[in-house]
């Protein structure tokens, strides 16, 4: 087993620096709500390093943390983009196939919008609303739950418009959809008591309840494009679309963001936390390749800085919500440090 142990480590190690000998730019593959901040990165590091500018694809959340996680060598990325927190079971795979070094840096925070064309008028929605136009199946006070019935806004809330309920959004492999199902559809969920009361001792059940969505029409699968959900708000003034608050920021000339419990997806909202649907987004590093492939350091140096995630960076210009102050400075210490995720 010591002998078997040991062929492993040298073939990681051998993989490692083939890795170093085929590459000259790092790969970062993952969400697309962090992919505008990570090619600006990206495109500012290339200008201004010395280094290559390293190769970002939008892969989705999932997807790309799938890729990260195959192993070690130039076949693989050295960083995953995420618009939520890795799952133990991608830790898991991750081990499997001998990632067992991962580091992890919060990056800032991002809200996702119900977003419809200026074209129509903005609307006020409760996360209740949300749910009850979105979720698959809708509880009664009998403490059942039945097929979603609604067809209109207005059967949800008289006071929502009498239009067909139509919602392009992502699809399981992003972040995003994990996100929009834990914030938004859970958040209304918990309005029902009955329901609330599941989460302890029957959670599977709860989840199911408040996390499952309606496939009959209602809710239409995107794509891993925002920008192709914006242009088809324009094409269809009734319907709405769910991204990212930097895909609103972008397209402040075409679409408009719902309010939510009367909170509007604005920055200083989404960075004080009022508004309900806001979350963290993530970059996870292969900490193996640190050394190896060049320029992982200094890139991660790059994100981390002040220009990039401050206050006045140039992240904050392209909609990423900045981290406080204290909480920068931790994330860029163990980012420096390339702290291995323990959980």
């Amino acid at each position: 087993m010591r002998y078997k142990s040991f062929l492993i480590t040298v073939a990681a190690a051998t993989a490692l620096t083939c890795a170093a000998q085929a590459r000259e730019q790092l790969q970062i593959v993952g969400s697309s709500t962090v992919f505008p901040f990570a090619t600006a990165v990206a495109e500012e590091f290339g200008k201004s390093s010395g280094f290559k500018t390293p190769v970002v694809e939008s892969t989705g959340t999932g997807g790309g943390i799938k890729l990260f996680c195959a192993g070690a060598g130039a076949n693989t990325p050295d960083i995953a983009n995420a618009s939520r927190r890795i799952k133990k079971s991608e830790i898991e795979l991750c081990a499997s196939n001998g990632v067992n070094q991962i580091t992890e840096l919060k990056i800032g925070y991002d809200g996702i919008v119900l977003a419809n064309s200026i074209k129509t008028p903005q609307v006020t929605l409760s996360l209740r609303d949300i749910y009850l136009a979105l979720a698959k199946e809708i509880p009664t006070q009998e403490g059942k739950t039945i097929p979603n019935p609604y067809t209109t806004w207005q059967d949800v809330s008289p006071d929502l418009p009498n239009v067909k309920i139509e919602v392009l959004g992502p699809p399981p492999t992003l972040g995003t959809r994990d996100a929009f199902a834990e914030l938004a559809m859970e958040g209304g969920c918990k309005t029902f008591p009955w329901v609330k009361s599941l989460a302890d001792n029957y959670k599977e059940t709860y989840l199911k309840i408040c996390h499952s969505i309606r496939e009959d029409g209602a809710y239409v699968e995107a794509g891993e494009n925002d920008n192709l959900i914006v242009q088809k708000l324009q094409t269809n003034p009734n319907a709405f679309g769910v991204f990212g608050y930097s895909f609103l920021e972008q397209n402040a000339d075409k679409v408009q963001g719902a309010l939510v419990e009367g909170v509007a997806p604005e920055f200083d909202a989404i960075a004080n936390g009022a508004y309900p649907v806001s979350r963290p987004l993530y970059i996870y590093i292969k900490t193996a390749h640190a050394g190896v492939i060049a320029g992982l350091r200094e890139f991660i140096a790059e994100f981390s800085s002040e220009k990039a995630w401050g206050p006045e960076g140039y992240l904050s210009g392209k909609g990423l919500i900045p981290m406080p102050d204290e909480e920068r400075a931790k994330f860029r210490r163990q980012a420096s440090a390339l702290a291995v995720l323990s959980n």
